[in-house]
């Protein structure tokens, strides 16, 4: 996929020195060393003389000793002090990052600041011993991920364990995946692990009056999950934001389970304009999230499949995310979400797209002046597809692609508010054309 991202930055090294002595026998020391801001990678490698090496002469040959002289024993204290893992003199080298990490430590967001490197003096020659550390950095870099935040397991009422679900998310391509059962939280200490998927914690809060996910957390809110007045429905997403849910309005503009509380009133990050397949009622949802635009509500819009089993016209990431994310952790994904620096797309291998004004890309802010203009980045276009440019002041189109291929252009913008994109699809002819990409906007003036 073209897109606008950056190059990466390259990685950092931090060298560390330190010399024990025989009078630290059998302590625990820390050494403290500074993680910077936007590390996606952290490696702990360490050497030291472990063993004597001596040789000695014999009549028949040369032996060499492996008496064991020194052993330092390593471990790690996050910002806070709080233990992120141990592995004593086992290995030489450890990996911290917030998806994946080493046997033994804990997979945790790089949060810049004072972390300690533990040092165990299990055993220490008489002459003392000097320990080289090295610390290397793999920092963040934006990247296009997809991703499907609305799915459901047999803890409700999907039919696929979370195990089949992760496995059926990464078979379709998928990089990330909200678990978002009915009133049944799931825990990051539940997820499964399989190689190039980022799980997400979630539940779909259900209630008679709406539907609401709150990602990310384990627990956004104590006791019963049910609110008879307005008062408890505001206690809920109170504690879901509290406790650093990123909450979401499922579909808005739904016939049987419309959205029936006063959003005003309460607190959340994004609205579902589009659940499962593209039909009347994400379509009139579309239009509400764009009436919220234009009354100057920043409110990002998002997309879910809302999974249950493969049905006729109904698939897991159908439609899914389209996310430009620092790195493959959930922190960095669902900040890319609650920023609005994302599309919605049909499918995980149908089009896709990045656009900016300058240098400021979906989601962000610029100031207005004359002679602004879009740049746009398309790809997986399909023969007929038209490009529109929705603003405050309507929809026009801008392009109808001549074959099945890509697109890079610039289009004026002529007014302040915001200005967003659609792709629209007649899906070879089947149906009338409908949206299959639909992405946030960039904010004007």
């Amino acid at each position: 996929m073209m897109n606008f991202c950056e190059p990466r930055q390259p990685d950092r090294t931090l060298e560390i020195r330190r010399r024990f002595s025989a009078e630290e026998h059998l302590l625990y020391l820390t050494i403290p060393f500074e993680v910077p801001e936007g590390v996606e990678r952290m490696t702990i490698s360490y050497a030291y003389a472990s063993h004597s090496g001596e040789t000695l002469d014999m009549e028949s040959g040369q032996f060499t000793s492996r008496r064991r002289l020194n052993t330092i024993d390593l471990g790690l204290l996050g910002p806070r002090g709080e233990q992120i893992g141990t592995s004593g003199s086992d290995k030489n080298e450890i990996f911290i990052s917030e998806t994946v990490a080493t046997p033994g430590y804990r997979a945790v967001a790089l949060t810049p600041g004072t972390w300690q490197i533990i040092a165990g003096v299990y055993r220490v020659a008489a002459e003392g011993v000097e320990v080289s550390y090295r610390v290397r950095f793999e920092m963040k870099h934006r990247r296009l991920l997809f991703g499907d935040p609305h799915t459901h397991t047999v803890a409700s009422d999907g039919i696929l364990t979370l195990e089949g679900l992760a496995r059926h998310a990464r078979a379709h391509g998928l990089d990330f995946l909200a678990i978002t059962d009915h009133n049944q939280p799931a825990s990051k200490a539940a997820m499964p692990a399989v190689e190039g998927l980022t799980l997400i914690p979630g539940v779909e809060w259900t209630q008679y009056g709406g539907h609401a996910n709150f990602l990310g957390v384990d627990l956004p809110y104590d006791g019963r999950f049910f609110a008879n007045e307005p008062a408890g429905v505001l206690e809920k997403f109170a504690s879901a934001r509290e406790r650093g849910a990123t909450i979401v309005l499922n579909h808005i503009q739904d016939e049987s389970v419309p959205f029936r509380y006063d959003f005003r009133t309460l607190p959340f990050d994004a609205v579902e304009v589009w659940n499962g397949p593209m039909r009347m009622s994400n379509l009139r949802g579309i239009g509400m999230w764009d009436e919220m635009l234009k009354a100057g509500m920043k409110v990002p819009a998002v997309g879910g499949s809302d999974y249950h089993a493969d049905r006729f016209a109904q698939m897991l990431a159908g439609p899914c995310m389209g996310v430009y994310a620092e790195s493959a952790g959930q922190s960095d994904i669902l900040e890319a979400v609650r920023r609005g620096r994302s599309f919605i797309c049909f499918q995980p291998n149908s089009a896709a797209l990045d656009m900016r004004i300058g240098n400021v890309l979906m989601g962000g802010t610029t100031g207005w002046r004359e002679g602004l203009e879009l740049e746009v980045l398309l790809t997986g276009l399909v023969k007929g597809d038209v490009v529109k440019l929705i603003s405050p002041s309507g929809s026009r189109e801008v392009f109808e692609a001549p074959t099945d291929g890509g697109f890079s252009g610039r289009f004026a913008v002529t007014e302040r508010g915001y200005v967003r994109l659609e792709l629209w699809q007649s899906f070879q002819g089947i149906l009338p054309a409908l949206p299959a990409l639909v992405s946030n906007p960039i904010w004007i003036g």
